[in-house]
């Protein structure tokens, strides 16, 4: 007798408090069905690459005009001089201007056009992962640098 208690004392706990959970686990689904816990739509700027490059500032401007696309300042932090060949942000487009030479210590303003199959309009997000392509002067060899960027849309 003493065991038809416990079970009768469950379910009461299951049927008053069941239909709680569940409703609670309804709302949840509806609020992330509309994008409320979309972690994209809260894109703040952010843009890293490896060593010996780094991103001192990036800003993604809408590509109706000649000059959309991702503007990146490349700082060179390596303590030898580069020459830039090409950079590549999946997603977006790519650098492949007449190699570039960043000196030691210093920054240079990249534009990556973005108007090439893809229209980047006030407001979207950018997200891809970005590859540099550089040799150091005097040098033929290619060797890469890596990383990603994440930028929202700004007139």
């Amino acid at each position: 007798m003493y065991k038809n208690k416990k079970g009768q004392a469950a379910m009461e706990f299951l049927m008053t408090y069941g239909w709680a959970i569940l409703a609670a686990v309804i709302a949840i689904g509806v609020l992330a069905y509309f994008g409320v816990f979309s972690p994209g739509k809260y894109i703040t700027g952010n843009a890293v690459v490896n060593p010996p490059f780094y991103i001192t500032a990036a800003n993604a401007k809408a590509s109706h005009g000649a000059d959309g696309g991702v503007q990146i300042a490349l700082k060179n932090n390596g303590g030898e001089n580069y020459d830039i060949h090409n950079i590549v942000i999946g997603n977006c487009g790519n650098y492949t201007g007449a190699p570039d030479a960043i000196l030691a210590d210093t920054t240079s303003t990249i534009t990556i056009d973005c108007t090439v199959g893809n229209h980047l309009d006030v407001g979207d997000n950018i997200k891809g992962d970005i590859t540099i392509t550089y040799q150091k002067v005097g040098v033929a060899v290619d060797l890469t640098s890596t990383g990603t960027v994440a930028q929202k849309v700004v007139a």
